[in-house]
């Protein structure tokens, strides 16, 4: 095979078509430059080729009809080849090879390779042919060919040669063990024909790239199944370079094929291990944000899909939610209240979860009962069709789910401080690996660090009712209108129970047909605040009851604060008059009330604001004005205008613009400032006391 063409194209079962085709300089007899010399049977040069001439020094006007022994043999060498010469033309079978030393034009000796045979002549006569070439160049091109040979057979590593039109030639024992076929199976077919299980399209567009730019392709990862080893996946590291003649033309391709199978899986390992530990800090960051039940079991289902399952469903025991512990759980259903459904996709798999807020009541024999009665993982890797009645709540639920192809199935409990709450139920539909022990690990993870989660968010919501429960049995109940006094009220909560707390209003009705405006707010939050709001407003009651000055009653309401130990309390205190039609008002360390007249925009009252309450010897100081028909006059507690992101200044100034707009009645402007001014999600509580003087009473 001449290395200045491309490797022949093989016909069909591998033989080569029959085509001729001319040569370049280059190729194997150009490298050993094998030299032809014709003798007659004298042993006379009767031919001599233009390698010989370069070989031997002579040319052939030279050498022809000349004895060869005296001109190519020293003197002392001459008998033993004229002993040979005669063995080659005398010998049945009429040749010898072997080295012998010949004489050099210039004198000098050369070693030779030679290969000689008798020739048959028309007329029956014999000649010698003499094939010769210079034997160092010879022992060289051996020795590469056969280390060649040696390591190509060998080698453990997987090797191919392609020709141009990406047709093997040859391929090694490795490769052959490594495909799983005989290297008849390859030789003169392409990958696809040959090995049509792997991604033929790939590897051929990978090797014409190299056959067009001549850049090698290292270290190219490819994945498939073999003939060798049809039932497990493999790995191969695959490598491209180009072949080509020492004159530049492009002959074929090289391969090197190495198994990194077990390397490969090392390395999905590892990145299973960070994704896992990825998801595991995501759901730090991502799950308990709030000490709402809700969100928190929806985010320990957002984060268990799509890194670990397509569908995931929180459901916790009903039991749990109406503060029943379930203790000891003997053998029977289990009734769940659904929390949270997420999913990867929409689909039958969606449609057969519970959805979230619906009781669900499962069987003793379904996995999700035996799960939370064992308070251990149970995990189906392979979903059979008997298994869809065992997960589903219903037989419709299963005909959902096997129509989804759900394929692997595992429900992990949550457990916060010894009791199991409930459990975190995932399938899986399209992740095409069923579910592992690593991925149970995973799961117990999330799910162990959501239980606390969504029991704290338990505990917290039955302290919210709680405080809710107290905070409005010490609210007043509907307090009627005054006279001269038309009055609406609100109260709001705040978002998280730890939160709910000391803020109130009253309207307490006096002797002459006055009234007290009371709005207060304890600092502080939880059930002492609330217990803390109703012992003032106690207090306050009492001291109504004594037709005190404002700013007097407010010293005596500073006095009991200080003597009881309570949290600082900020208090505005009003007393309206309705014959002599005028407010009396005094204020410890509360917001400025508004103001609205009907012939003018509203105004905050700019009032000697005091200390708070629980200070101590601090002086109080009355301011007294008008109150005419149709005045309203708005008091509220620091939840109706604080923010975090903006200036108290600038939210007083946003109170002041909801109020001036068109007058509205007083419960819509309750409701309009509440929407106006409240944010979603905001951490303190509101009172709220709006009171419009009515016309036409008697002064």
């Amino acid at each position: 095979m001449s290395t200045a063409e491309s490797f022949p194209a093989p016909g069909p079962g591998g033989v080569s078509k029959p085509h001729a085709a001319a040569s370049e300089p280059g190729g194997l007899l150009d490298v050993l430059s094998v030299a032809a010399v014709v003798l007659d049977a004298q042993g006379r040069v009767a031919l001599w080729s233009p390698q010989a001439e370069e070989l031997f020094g002579y040319t052939a006007k030279e050498a022809l009809g000349r004895y060869a022994g005296r001109l190519l043999v020293h003197p002392e060498n001459l008998p033993l080849i004229r002993r040979l010469f005669a063995e080659v033309m005398a010998g049945e079978e009429g040749r010898w090879a072997g080295g012998f030393p010949v004489r050099h034009k210039d004198g000098g000796t050369l070693l030779v390779e030679f290969r000689n045979m008798r020739l048959h002549g028309a007329r029956k006569d014999f000649y010698a042919l003499g094939l010769a070439t210079e034997q160092g160049t010879l022992r060289r091109v051996e020795r590469d060919l056969a280390l060649s040979t040696r390591l190509i057979s060998q080698s453990p590593i997987g090797l191919a040669v392609v020709d141009a039109d990406l047709r093997y030639v040859t391929v090694n024992p490795a490769l052959e063990r490594i495909n799983g076929l005989p290297a008849a199976d390859h030789v003169g077919r392409r990958v696809r024909e040959a090995l049509p299980f792997l991604d033929a399209d790939g590897i051929e567009s990978a090797m014409r790239e190299v056959l067009a730019t001549g850049v090698p392709l290292l270290d190219r990862e490819s994945v498939g199944r073999t003939p060798a080893d049809p039932d497990r996946e493999h790995a191969w590291s695959v490598s491209y370079y180009r072949l080509e003649a020492s004159n530049g033309k492009v002959l074929g391709l090289a391969i090197s094929v190495v198994d990194v199978t077990e390397r490969h899986r090392a390395t999905a390992d590892a990145a299973r291990a960070r994704a896992r530990l990825a998801t595991v800090a995501d759901a730090s960051i991502r799950i308990g944000t709030t000490l709402d039940l809700d969100q928190t079991a929806r985010e320990l289902a957002d984060v268990s899909v799509p890194e670990l399952a397509d569908v995931a469903a929180v459901d916790v025991l009903d039991s749990i939610l109406d503060g029943r512990s379930p203790g000891a759980r003997e053998p029977g259903p289990a009734v769940f209240r659904a929390l949270a459904v997420a999913a990867s996709h929409s689909g039958d798999a969606v449609r057969a979860a519970d959805p979230p807020g619906q009781i669900a009541r499962y069987e003793a024999d379904r996995l999700v009962t035996a799960c939370v009665q064992s308070g251990r993982p149970v995990r189906v890797p392979r979903v059979a069709e008997g298994d869809l009645p065992r997960i589903a709540r219903s037989p419709e639920a299963a005909s959902l789910l096997a129509s989804a192809g759900v394929h692997s199935y595992m429900a992990v409990p949550l457990i916060a401080r010894g009791e199991v709450l409930g459990a975190l139920d995932l399938k899986r539909t399209r992740h095409a690996e069923p579910f592992s022990a690593e991925d149970e690990i995973l799961a117990g993870e999330l799910a162990a660090r959501a239980a606390v989660c969504i029991d704290n968010a338990r505990w917290y919501g039955q302290l919210r009712s709680t405080a809710l429960k107290l905070q409005h049995s010490l609210l007043p109940q509907q307090p009627p209108d005054q006279p001269g006094l038309e009055v609406a009220y609100r109260y709001q909560p705040a978002q998280a129970a730890s939160e709910v707390g000391g803020d109130w209003f009253d309207v307490i009705a006096l002797s002459g047909d006055k009234t007290a405006l009371v709005v207060g707010d304890v600092m502080g939050s939880g059930i002492d605040a609330a217990a803390a709001m109703g012992q003032l407003r106690t207090a306050t009651r009492t001291l109504a009851e004594l037709d005190l000055d404002p700013a007097e009653a407010l010293r005596h309401l500073d006095r009991i604060t200080d003597r009881m130990g309570q949290p600082i309390t900020t208090c505005v205190y009003a007393v309206y008059d309705p014959h002599r039609g005028r407010c009396l008002i005094s204020s410890a360390g509360h917001l400025p009330p508004v103001l609205l007249r009907p012939d003018q925009g509203p105004e905050l009252l700019r009032l000697p604001t005091g200390a708070p309450l629980g200070v101590g010897d601090v002086e109080f100081s009355t301011t007294a004005f008008a109150l005419r028909p149709e005045d309203e006059l708005v008091l509220y507690t620091d939840g109706l205008v604080e923010t975090r992101d903006q200036a108290i200044d600038v939210r007083l100034e946003a109170l002041i613009d909801v109020l001036s707009g068109r007058r509205l009645s007083l419960e819509r402007t309750c409701d309009v400032l509440l929407h106006s001014m409240r944010r979603p999600g905001d951490h303190d509580d509101v009172a709220l006391l709006i009171a419009r003087v009515r016309s036409g009473l008697r002064t």
